[in-house]
């Protein structure tokens, strides 16, 4: 059960009825998640603030809903492993085996693959990474746009593991069990 009241967007008020809003329109549908963080409408500014600004950037949807699963998974947010792995596969037109290897932060394509291990590295030492984890990055063609945009992944996706963590946000996503 959830910590949290979710707000439905019709009851919602003031900030919180604008920021339902703005979801509503951009997905076509109101999650659970952001019924949530309606109860601060701080929280959920934050959030589609960053959401839209990962989005501008150089990453392809496919690789951020990669990070995003590979994320999850290392953090064990059920919800958000559900969400970005039914996107990966109904969105992006991921195929199983790579929503899969996104899991255990791997790809078949080796540039994706320095990405989400670069991005479990960060994560696993709280952003204190040898200067050879770096370095094999950019072996692999990774650019320093890129480790930026994976540490801007990284902390949009913490922010919603956390949070769905925390207040145990009920599922409305096809559950993919940890």
């Amino acid at each position: 059960m959830t910590h949290f009241a979710l707000i439905e967007p019709e009851a919602a008020s003031g900030t919180a009825a604008e920021l339902l809003t703005q979801v509503q329109k951009a997905l076509g549908s109101t999650p659970n998640m952001t019924k949530a963080m309606a109860n601060s409408p701080t929280l959920l500014k934050t959030y589609l603030a960053l959401f839209s600004a990962v989005g501008t950037g150089k990453l392809p949807a496919a690789v951020r809903q990669r990070l995003a699963i590979a994320t999850a998974q290392l953090n064990g947010c059920e919800y958000c492993l559900s969400s970005h792995t039914y996107i990966g596969a109904n969105i992006t037109k991921l195929d199983a085996g790579e929503l899969e290897d996104a899991r255990k932060g791997q790809s078949a394509d080796p540039h994706v693959a320095a990405l989400l291990k670069l991005s479990n590295t960060i994560a696993e030492n709280a952003g204190d990474v040898a200067d050879a984890d770096i370095a094999a990055a950019r072996e692999a063609g990774v650019t320093d746009e890129e480790i930026g945009e994976v540490v801007a992944n990284l902390a949009l996706n913490t922010l919603t593991n956390y949070f769905n963590i925390m207040a145990r946000v009920d599922n409305d996503w096809p559950v993919v069990a940890l």
